[in-house]
């Protein structure tokens, strides 16, 4: 073989080589650049991904809110559509023989108010005793009263009745309507506490301005005046039985516990001598020492349901008019209507 054709050969495989080489080199690239587009590709898979999954969370939130909005809007609709009670005007003269009155009875299975001299059963009076039922429903709701350790010290000053000279727990200073203890409560609760209660209840003109009290002109001992006593607050008997539905009805604003312990406290008769429980509180306000406001306020519980009532006097000539002549006519009324 001659030198030349040997060199030929050689440069020819050098060729092959180098071509060779280039082009496996040329694969790699190639390799190398799909392998990066089909990462990008995934990496804006992922993206598009993690920007779908908040989008469908959001409308699942957007379509859950608008499922809440619809059941609201059904609901307020079959609100508007239950009728209101009907207001009937009763002459109940022969309960009262005379006396200066009103009285309000509410039946809520027969969706119906009955109403004994209307102009004063929608007229608002200082509640007085009466919201004692109010004062302990907000103190027990917020745990500043627990039956069990509700004992309260005497401070030592002696009061008019012999029952508030001692110390005292709950169910009987409720039962004797020792207004020093019922004082100490509600200056526990504040302001802010009853105040809010009171809204929570619709409670009449809801005004406690007159915290301790000072309005009031037939006494000036601030452990016996407060804005419930013939002051700044005032609630009518129409007003009183809404209040008691509200407390006692099917969709009572209070826990059943509270409940119960308010019906220790306010049971008047037994089941054993009527056919049904009435439950209630007393109250009684005095100006310059003459009676001007007389309250029985309650509610009566039988097997067909609850009925909410309400009776009230006012000032009367011959001073008949008390919180014990306002209670037995409520019980007549309630007893005779439940028959």
């Amino acid at each position: 073989m001659s030198k030349r054709t040997l060199s030929f050969r050689l440069i020819c495989c050098f060729i092959s080589g180098v071509l060779f080489l280039l082009s496996g080199g040329c694969a790699a690239e190639q390799r190398t650049q799909m392998q990066e587009t089909q990462r990008e590709k995934l990496k804006e898979e992922q993206q598009e991904t993690q920007r779908e999954e908040p989008q469908e969370r959001r409308q699942e939130t957007q379509r859950e809110e608008l499922e809440e909005e619809q059941q609201e809007t059904q609901q307020e609709e079959q609100l508007d559509k239950t009728p209101e009670p009907k207001v009937t005007e009763v002459d109940w003269s022969a309960y009262f023989d005379g006396l200066n009155g009103a009285a309000v009875l509410y039946d809520p299975a027969a969706s119906q108010y009955m109403l004994y001299n209307p102009e004063l059963a929608q007229t608002r009076r200082s509640p007085c005793s009466t919201f004692k039922i109010i004062s302990s429903m907000i103190a027990l709701e917020n745990e500043i009263l627990v039956p069990e350790e509700s004992t309260r010290k005497w401070s030592g000053e002696v009061f008019w009745n012999e029952n508030w000279n001692q110390d005292i727990a709950f169910q009987e200073a409720f039962r004797v309507s020792c207004v020093w203890y019922f004082r100490e409560i509600i200056d526990v609760m504040g302001p802010e506490m009853v105040q809010e209660g009171l809204e929570l209840l619709k409670y009449g003109n809801c005004d406690i301005s007159d915290w301790e009290g000072r309005l009031n002109t037939n006494n000036n001992n601030r452990a016996l005046t407060g804005f419930w006593i013939e002051s700044s607050l005032a609630i009518s008997p129409k007003e009183q039985v809404e209040v008691m539905e509200r407390i006692f009805g099917k969709d009572s604003v209070c826990s059943e516990g509270t409940r119960h312990v308010l019906k220790e406290a306010m049971l008047v008769t037994e089941p054993e001598r009527t056919a049904i429980s009435i439950y209630g509180k007393t109250g009684m306000g005095k100006m310059e020492g003459i009676m001007v406001d007389a309250w029985f306020t309650g509610f009566a519980e039988s097997e067909e349901g609850n009925v909410y009532f309400c009776v009230y006097l006012g000032r009367t000539d011959d001073g008949n008019g008390s919180s014990a002549a306002a209670k037995e006519i409520a019980v007549r009324i309630v007893e005779d209507y439940c028959k």
